[in-house]
């Protein structure tokens, strides 16, 4: 396993046309596995870890998150899936509905971008985008490359 930089840029645009920003940058480990790479990193929401792993193919990504919270996306290019977003407070049904993404992704740094639509128990909920970068940890760049 690699050390890299996940560094996170969500937006959301709801009804009301207003754009919410969320970023996020963590320190993360990467490895290659049957033709697919896989980012695990720690996020937090109110104090509380969340464990998130992007398994990235060439025209996919998956999103998993555990801990304060439950949660499964799937994302690719006309795709729409739909999980549950659980917290101690209760569940939603998330839908998601990929506009479009790009990923260009090397041997292990990247680029992601993703627009898509989200819809919480089946009603629109808003447009969304999701920029993921990620990139070998400073004291990784050398023994990489």
């Amino acid at each position: 396993m690699e050390k890299v930089i996940v560094k996170v840029r969500g937006e959301q645009t709801g009804a009301d046309g207003e754009t919410n920003a969320v970023e996020v940058v963590a320190e993360g480990r990467h490895y290659y596995k049957n033709g697919m790479h896989y980012v695990i990193y720690d996020d937090h929401m109110d104090d509380e870890a969340i464990s998130t792993m992007l398994k990235i193919e060439p025209d996919r990504l998956h999103l998993t998150r555990s801990g304060a919270v439950t949660q499964e996306q799937h994302f690719a290019n006309g795709m729409e899936s739909t999980s549950e977003y659980v917290t101690p407070l209760g569940s939603l049904k998330l839908s998601v509905r990929t506009k479009n993404m790009e990923i260009a992704y090397g041997t292990v740094s990247g680029e992601i971008h993703v627009d898509y639509a989200m819809a919480i128990n089946g009603m629109w909920q808003s447009d969304n985008s999701l920029s993921i970068s990620i990139c070998p940890e400073a004291s990784e760049v050398g023994r990489l490359n």
